[in-house]
């Protein structure tokens, strides 16, 4: 298992780690802990050591089947991290109070990575405000916790605050090559390479995106490996950057686990003829947007409760990965039947407050006969 060393903390960590967020689960959506306890054993058996989970993840199921079965593991033998649901700190003592909860479900003294989770700029103030991190930092003084971290959800310049505000022991960012200005994106990697802040990275995947495609970009990936699946190219891609010591991949299958550990047990960087396929693999996939919505709202609210830019959005990463699967659950749930295009009323308001000047009414019209074929399910 490739390993990677970080300098400031002086450990190392496999370059794999095990995200506990999609563990396979039975009929009643609970985690199907036979299936799962078998993934996470491979994974340990192999050199996997770093293991993610989370206060939330699986309705809260999730620490405590992971602390079930790192119990039969030598405590020293693993590195184990969680995350403080900032959404439920009301007060310094919510803060005590879950993280108890949380050593009581992972059956553990200590928590060597330990995050405070979703962070943005407004939540990283207000927990200043409440003096949230002078209390994480009194539970590190007390051995409680090892490392004190962040994961990350907002815009570069709040990822600057963040990291420019103390001496971070690492923290966590989405990144993947679909999404290099996305949130931190690679400007925000090449801030903490700068000031020395170990990096883990979630979503090298794009939540299992980049894990399918049709036949004409896995052709592009077959000609640099026709052995390779298509997401070990998105895992090699993130972990081909140095600042990069852990790349999570939540993995709910045994295939998806091998595969994995077929990346990362014989790892190498990227070579430059594959990094230009990348290239291409992005350019392609942006030539298969729909039309140029950039998101900026100016068309809502919309009288008849569309959601215009979400629509958009959801239609075009639907053509651009000619996958269903990748917008199911946007277009199901989070936009829903009654926000969908086909309550348009067609009065015309939208379109004339976009500054890009779109058809919206037309475009709308297509978003919905596209989304609703269903087709192209990989």
């Amino acid at each position: 298992m490739e390993k990677r060393r970080l300098e400031n903390l002086g450990i190392e960590t496999s370059l794999l780690g095990y995200g506990c967020m999609r563990f396979p689960v039975n009929a009643e959506g609970k985690i199907d802990e036979e299936k799962a306890t078998a993934l996470l054993k491979k994974a340990l058996t192999e050199g996997v050591n770093y293991i993610d989970t989370a206060y939330p993840y699986h309705n809260g199921e999730s620490e405590s089947f992971v602390g079930k079965v790192l119990k039969e593991y030598p405590r020293d033998s693993f590195y184990l991290a969680t995350k403080l649901p900032l959404w439920a700190i009301h007060s310094l003592e919510d803060v005590d109070k879950i993280f108890n909860i949380q050593l009581e479900r992972l059956q553990t003294d200590y928590v060597d990575f330990y995050l405070m989770h979703a962070m943005g700029g407004a939540k990283w103030r207000e927990m200043k405000e409440m003096g949230v991190v002078e209390r994480l930092e009194e539970l590190k003084a007390e051995g409680k916790i090892k490392y004190l971290g962040f994961s990350f959800h907002d815009s570069y310049e709040a990822f600057e605050e963040i990291i420019n505000a103390r001496d971070w022991d690492f923290c966590q960012i989405q990144l993947n090559y679909m999404d290099t200005e996305e949130q931190a994106g690679l400007k925000g990697y090449e801030l903490t390479e700068k000031k020395g802040v170990p990096l883990v990275i979630m979503e090298p995947v794009k939540g299992g995106s980049l894990a399918a495609f049709a036949d004409d970009i896995m052709e592009k990936f077959h000609e640099a490996d026709p052995d390779a699946s298509a997401a070990s190219f998105a895992l090699r891609f993130v972990a081909s950057l140095p600042n990069v010591k852990v790349v999570l991949s939540g993995m709910t299958t045994m295939e998806q686990v091998e595969d994995n550990l077929k990346t990362f047990n014989n790892f190498k960087p990227l070579s430059d003829r594959e990094q230009e396929i990348i290239k291409e693999v992005v350019e392609l996939m942006n030539s298969r947007i729909q039309n140029g919505c950039t998101g900026c709202r100016y068309c809502m609210p919309c009288p008849a409760g569309v959601k215009i830019p979400e629509c958009f959005s959801a239609w075009n990463t639907y053509h651009m990965y000619q996958n269903y699967n990748a917008v199911r659950w946007n277009w199901e749930n989070s936009i829903g039947e009654e926000h969908q295009p086909k309550n348009c009323i067609k009065c015309g308001k939208c379109e004339q407050a976009c500054p890009q000047k779109l058809s919206i009414r037309q475009d709308l019209e297509r978003a919905q006969a596209d989304l609703d074929k269903k087709e192209m399910v990989l």
